[in-house]
């Protein structure tokens, strides 16, 4: 017979980052798509040449398609979570798959209401991206059913929070608000962006805890963590080099036509994000030697979490 957590004297532990994470997503995670007011970026994407719609729409199809595939892909994690019996962090994790269901939702009403736009968009995806989003992301993820050991855990968290989440998503924020920011430009869909960037800060936060906690009980875990990055960063490298190429291309023409709107620079989008994700870094290597009870009650500041 299953006992459960909430009946006995273990209650639950609401000082451990994953309740405080739960707590934070109720209050901060609640938006609604549907509530986002495109109507002036309606007006900005009609005004917009044919090549700076270009542009925007490649970056939206980049996260549209990263954003359903990170909602297919979470399960496997909960559940594995969930059979450890950790009822803490399933129940943050509960939240985690809620938000990136809102994300896929988000910028498919984009496509559809402001840039109208029905065609298939998977020719914007190139290789690195395929790589990632087709075969890394999902196979990572789906070991977990058959192989839910410390070293698979810490694969997918990997793949998921540090690579997908920590350096994609993030430079993807980046450029968005470089683009638009200082224009003026797209308020509903920054608005939008704000929203996600707050709520990935908590996935982040919460795969950077579960990757301390793993390492924290197993110190071999490091290398596997350092492994899993040698693998896929030339597959994130080469995803922000696709987009680039294509970008740069896009924008020599914006400027030939006497247009200037968005100024992009391949190598400060790649040292933000290597800043961001190195951060995280040294917090895992600090896990090493730490006790559990100590990576259990680190703070959301050392996560990198935002309010």
């Amino acid at each position: 017979m299953r006992t459960m957590q909430t009946v006995t004297e273990k209650g639950l532990d609401h000082s451990i980052l994953p309740m405080r994470l739960y707590h934070k997503a109720k209050k901060l995670g609640i938006w609604d798509p549907r509530d986002i007011d495109f109507t002036k970026d309606a007006e900005d994407w009609a005004g917009f040449s044919d090549i700076q719609r270009a542009i925007l729409l490649r970056l939206c199809s980049l996260f549209q398609a990263g954003e359903e595939a990170v909602t297919r892909d979470l399960l496997p994690l909960i559940r594995a979570i969930s059979l450890e019996g950790r009822l803490e962090e399933e129940m943050y994790l509960a939240t985690f798959l809620w938000e990136e269901a809102k994300h896929t939702e988000v910028f498919r009403r984009f496509l559809d209401e402001v840039a109208c736009e029905k065609n298939d968009l998977t020719a914007m995806h190139g290789p690195n991206y395929r790589a990632i989003f087709d075969t890394q992301l999902p196979a990572s993820m789906e070991r977990l059913i058959h192989d839910p050991s410390p070293a698979a855990q810490a694969e997918a968290s990997v793949t998921y929070n540090m690579v997908v989440e920590g350096v994609l998503a993030e430079t993807g924020y980046y450029a968005f608000y470089n683009m638009l920011q200082a224009n003026g430009k797209m308020p509903g869909l920054l608005r939008a962006i704000g929203y996600l960037k707050k709520d990935e800060s908590r996935h982040i936060g919460y795969g950077t805890y579960l990757l301390s906690r793993l390492i924290s009980e197993q110190d071999e875990i490091w290398q596997v963590v350092q492994r899993r990055i040698q693998q896929l960063m030339p597959y994130a490298v080469g995803v922000v080099s696709e987009l680039f190429e294509v970008l740069n291309q896009q924008l020599d023409a914006v400027a030939a036509a006497g247009e200037e709107l968005f100024e992009l620079d391949q190598q400060d989008f790649m040292n933000y994000a290597m800043k961001q994700f190195q951060s995280r870094m040294n917090v895992l290597e600090r896990a090493r030697g730490k006790s559990v009870d100590e990576i259990y009650h680190v703070s959301e500041a050392t996560v990198g979490v935002l309010d």
